[in-house]
């Protein structure tokens, strides 16, 4: 009888009831509004689904996550593999190859201008590096942080690991990954504050069309041209150059299929629960997360308002042919934020059809963001 009572006493004890804390529970809460949002509401799903589950599991399950030298038979949680790999940048890298497969560039090779409302919309980028030194962070700490204002997951973990910033990689990624989810919330005030009701109506002539030499030749020079000035970002660029390619050059339709499909796929589930489960109550809940949740909202506030500004400008010097709120789609959240530019002006004039013109912008600052990485990774010499 006695053995039995120690018997139940053990498997009690084996339960997360008695590991819990209340920092545990908090976060748990978290996860399910975020799975909330994303089921319920449509919140980009395929990212935030995989997330809230993994920030789910590491709160009820920590050890999911443990490191191999600290587990008590040596073998590391299940999850902690799958972040190892965003750790060594290579889920971030196959992230870009899927994307480059599933992007089309003829909007913004049709409409060169396009580079600068991607460039101006960095802006947030350099604004939040700023704002995090000024809140005390070290300058490759503000550096990672930063990359959130381009709203780039896959860019944001990059950077954070080639400048070793690990214990920020959870937070960062959050943050990153969920203002992706959230621009057709965080973007629309901020595009109608800094447009007027004309504006916002302009239709925008319509985009040549691109031959297929042009859409061969594009990620190859550009691969060429950003490698040998920043070769340290070559392996962001050159994959999501090579997903184009592969998608362009129509002689490898499989590769092309599997990048932007089930390898995809494999990798937004392996990326999305690993950086689910590096935020565990220990490592989340302090005074930097919530300083680095802040500085992202600003530095995307930054981005949106420094594209549409430069859209305004735009439109006044081609004397109304440009619509500002596509220069809003310079951030990197493909295609969320060119959706969006679509909505806003649809709302203005439901015959407005602002999207291919919006993906220009989008597609640059994929682009525009993976150069300001390689650019903070050249000033540190990584």
């Amino acid at each position: 009888m006695e053995d039995l009572g120690r018997t139940l006493g053990n498997l009690i004890h084996q339960t997360a009831f008695f590991n819990i804390t209340f920092g545990n529970l908090i976060m748990i809460a978290v996860a399910c509004v975020f799975l909330y949002l994303a089921i319920k509401k449509g919140f980009e799903p395929l990212l935030l689904v995989p997330i809230a589950f993994g920030m789910l599991l590491v709160n009820i399950y920590p050890d999911i996550m443990v490191e191999a030298k600290n587990a008590s038979n040596g073998v590391a949680g299940l999850l902690r593999y799958f972040y190892t790999l965003d750790e060594w940048s290579i889920l971030p890298s196959l992230i870009f190859l899927g994307v480059g497969a599933m992007t089309d560039f003829r909007p913004l090779i049709a409409n060169p201008k396009s580079f600068l409302l991607g460039a101006a919309a960095q802006f947030g980028i350099f604004a939040a590096y700023l704002g995090a030194m000024g809140m005390g962070f070290s300058d490759m700490a503000a550096a990672a942080i930063s990359i959130i204002g381009g709203a780039d997951g896959p860019t944001s973990l990059f950077l954070a690991s080639k400048l070793q910033q690990t214990s920020l990689m959870g937070p960062i990624a959050v943050a990153a990954y969920s203002y992706m989810a959230l621009v057709p919330i965080i973007q629309p005030p901020v595009m109608k504050l800094l447009t007027t009701k004309k504006e916002r109506q302009i239709k925008m002539e319509q985009l040549r069309p691109v031959s297929k030499l042009e859409c061969i030749l594009f990620p190859v020079i550009v691969t060429i041209v950003i490698c040998l000035i920043l070769p340290t970002v070559a392996p962001l660029v050159g994959m999501l150059m090579l997903g184009n390619l592969f998608r362009e050059c129509g002689v490898v339709r499989q590769l092309s299929e599997t990048a932007s499909n089930a390898l995809m796929y494999i990798v937004v589930i392996l990326l999305g629960t690993s950086v689910g489960a590096s935020t565990s109550a220990e490592a989340f809940l302090n005074f930097d997360t919530i300083k680095i949740v802040a500085l992202g909202l600003i530095a995307f506030v930054f981005g949106t308002a420094a594209g549409v500004l430069l859209g305004k400008v735009m439109c006044v010097l081609t004397h109304g042919k440009v619509n500002p709120l596509i220069g809003a789609a310079g951030v990197s959240a493909v295609p969320m934020a060119a959706r969006v530019a679509q909505k806003v002006g649809q709302e203005e004039d439901p015959t407005n059809f602002l999207l291919m013109h919006a993906m220009g912008p989008n597609v640059a600052g994929v682009i525009g963001t993976a150069v300001a990485a390689g650019t903070f990774m050249a000033i540190f010499g990584v």
